[in-house]
């Protein structure tokens, strides 16, 4: 088996993040609110050192489990800071949960190593596409709380999740569906228009290859969901089943057709 890292700090450091997300997502609840905050921080800082130590190796390697790591450490970004503004939002066994599933996931699965280019555009391409996934793991996850909020509320077992108020939930969660969707238009355009000087070919640049076609049916998605809440008022489990929709099509987008490629037919492009 091919591990994403070979050399001891990197898997010392896999380890090590791994360990640091399970605590917390197997026993939040026991350790108290405080502790398991203070775990999930160290495993973040983890994380983010691990994904640094990958992407600036000799021979970085990049592929759909990988794609997932950043999301999930984006994701946690977020949370980190959200956090700060509203302590009662508890979404951090889930999280500390997606962690440990995505650290395991960037090990087993190394990726592909990444193509050799002059063009600083490429950089960046990739930078809009993962920052859209995040933005928009970020609004999953707080649709995620919105539903199981409206859900405490009509059962009476809580007055919502945390205390956070439900309206808060439903507009951080188009505040975040907006900035992915900026984010994801970037990133189309980047493909559409420089996608021969990104990849140094003819053949890697715009073409309805799987990956795009998902990726395009995501963005008519999101577009429709914020044209919805825009024109037509879309609120509740309405709008956090379209985003469900328009979340699932991008991950099929580039990390369901990497693990195809990586996984199933065992090539790199």
């Amino acid at each position: 088996m091919i591990l994403a890292s070979d050399s001891p700090v990197g898997l010392l450091l896999s380890a090590a993040t791994a360990l640091a997300y399970a605590v917390p997502a197997l026993g939040a609840r026991a350790m108290g609110g405080e502790s398991a905050r203070r775990v999930l921080l160290i495993a973040w800082v983890l994380h983010g050192l691990l994904l640094g130590w990958n992407l600036l190796n000799d021979a970085p390697r990049f592929g759909f489990a990988q794609a997932l790591s950043i999301t999930v450490w984006l994701a946690l970004t977020v949370y980190a800071v959200e956090s700060q503004l509203y302590p009662q939002m508890r979404a951090r066994w889930a999280l500390a949960g997606f962690g440990t599933v995505a650290i395991v996931l960037a090990q087993v699965f190394p990726g592909t190593p990444l193509p050799h280019t002059s063009s600083v555009l490429l950089p960046l391409h990739w930078a809009l596409g993962i920052a859209a996934y995040g933005m928009f793991a970020a609004a999953v996850a707080h649709g995620w709380l919105m539903t199981r909020a409206e859900q405490q509320m009509r059962t009476a077992s809580q007055a919502g999740e945390g205390g956070v108020p439900l309206l808060t939930l439903e507009r951080l969660m188009f505040r975040f569906v907006g900035a992915g969707f900026v984010l994801l238009t970037l990133t189309l355009i980047a493909g559409a228009f420089f996608g021969e000087h990104i990849y140094g070919s003819n053949d890697l640049g715009w073409r309805w290859d799987h990956k795009r076609t998902f990726t395009v049916l995501s963005w008519l998605t999101f577009a429709a969901l914020l044209i919805g809440r825009w024109r037509l008022g879309w609120r509740g489990r309405r709008a956090v089943r379209v985003l469900y929709i328009g979340a699932a099509l991008l991950l099929l987008g580039y990390v369901g057709s990497r693990f195809v490629l990586e996984v199933l037919l065992g090539r790199s492009a």
